[in-house]
């Protein structure tokens, strides 16, 4: 099976500081994969590497078999890979279905197409059947967005770019904040995106997150890509000794 993501030898500096040195990363098909590190290990520099943020000085990406540049996310999104950041970029003054279509909203024409104005009640009929295709439910679509709790925030993120047909997700810390109740209802949007084969980057300090969901752990060290896991054969103390710097398997090769 070929990888659907593949970052190549990827370098990132910022001034003289190498904020990533050398990384290479796979993701497959229907594969969640864990990026994990202290503060300052790299990952989320990584990550807006492949998603059109940040330039890498080096290094290649390749998305379903093609070498690609992502000059800006908005090409990393037209391409299919969706990122969603702890602060999710949603507007708290508008409702769900205003969310999930937020800059690409469905309009209908009038006078011959010269009018335009907003088609709410097709958006909230492709909302609400996508989200029960996730098995979201909210007491009301209706609600703004800055009246729903961080879980139901994420689960409205996670819908958005399911709808706009995203076949790679990367989500940043996702679970950040929540309650034990709510961080579960994360995972379990993340095992669904799993079994629709869509592929998941999920960047987390919380390593039983990690350890509930990701089938490999990587794991980062001031840059470095220290370690690779298949998630079943290691753990959490392991893992945190890579994290920490005390264990490193790019010295037993070097």
């Amino acid at each position: 099976m070929e990888p659907i993501l593949s970052a190549r030898n990827i370098v990132k500096r910022f001034g003289g500081l190498t904020a990533v040195n050398q990384v290479s990363l796979d993701v497959y098909p229907g594969e969640v994969v864990g990026l994990v590190g202290d503060n300052a290990a790299g990952k989320s520099t990584l990550i807006k590497c492949i998603s059109g943020v940040y330039q890498p000085e080096e290094g290649e990406v390749y998305f379903q078999g093609q070498r690609v540049h992502f000059a800006r996310p908005i090409d990393a999104r037209k391409a299919g890979i969706e990122t969603i950041y702890q602060d999710l970029a949603l507007a708290g003054n508008l409702n769900v279905p205003a969310n999930i279509f937020l800059g690409r909203e469905i309009k209908k024409a009038y006078l011959g197409g010269v009018v335009h104005t907003l088609d709410e009640d097709t958006m909230l009929r492709e909302s609400d059947k996508l989200l029960k295709d996730l098995e979201i439910r909210f007491p009301s679509l209706h609600m703004q967005i800055d009246k729903l709790s961080g879980g139901q925030r994420q689960a409205v993120a996670i819908a958005r770019a399911m709808y706009w047909n995203a076949r790679f997700i990367i989500m940043d810390e996702p679970t950040n904040n929540l309650g034990v109740v709510e961080q579960r209802k994360v995972l379990e949007l993340i095992r669904r995106l799993k079994a629709q084969n869509v592929p998941v980057i999920l960047i987390s300090h919380t390593l039983p997150d990690v350890f509930a969901v990701t089938d490999r752990i990587v794991v980062m060290h001031r840059g470095r890509k220290v370690t690779e896991k298949r998630t079943a054969d290691t753990n959490s103390e392991e893992i945190v000794r890579y994290m920490v710097g005390a264990l490193d398997d790019t010295r037993a090769t070097a």
